[in-house]
């Protein structure tokens, strides 16, 4: 099925209302209907100032990126987008064309039920 892939990057630390950013993206994506999404931390990485931070026992906790990424329809990526974007919140994104699919179906033997798989279904 067709899908559009929206990844946002964040500092692991970084907070909004409260919240680290990136648990706000979820929770917020979840309010608007979004069937799912994932966080991911990076081991090693540096963003548009150059700097690099990598997983070690000195390096600051919270400096490392973290990855949100929605595998969802073209309408729900620019939903998304237009709540960081009226949220005022200043991020990096990619936003590109995907399909996805399962490796099994349902009534396969064996195969776990998947109910109406749609973009961004992690579960």
């Amino acid at each position: 099925m067709k899908a559009t892939v929206l990844r946002l990057y964040v500092h692991e630390s970084r907070r909004f209302r409260g919240m680290l950013l990136y648990e706000w993206l979820l929770e917020h994506a979840r309010k608007l209907g979004v069937h799912g999404g994932s966080a991911f931390r990076a081991v090693a990485g540096y963003g548009r100032h150059g700097v690099m931070h990598e997983q070690s026992y000195f390096e600051l906790a919270g400096e490392l990126p973290v990855v949100t990424e929605f595998i969802v329809s073209e309408a729900d990526a620019e939903r998304i987008l237009a709540l960081v974007r009226k949220e005022n919140i200043d991020l990096v994104y990619v936003c590109w064309p995907a399909e996805y699919s399962a490796t099994s179906t349902p009534g396969t033997p064996g195969a776990p039920a998947i109910p109406s798989a749609s973009p961004g279904d992690t579960s």
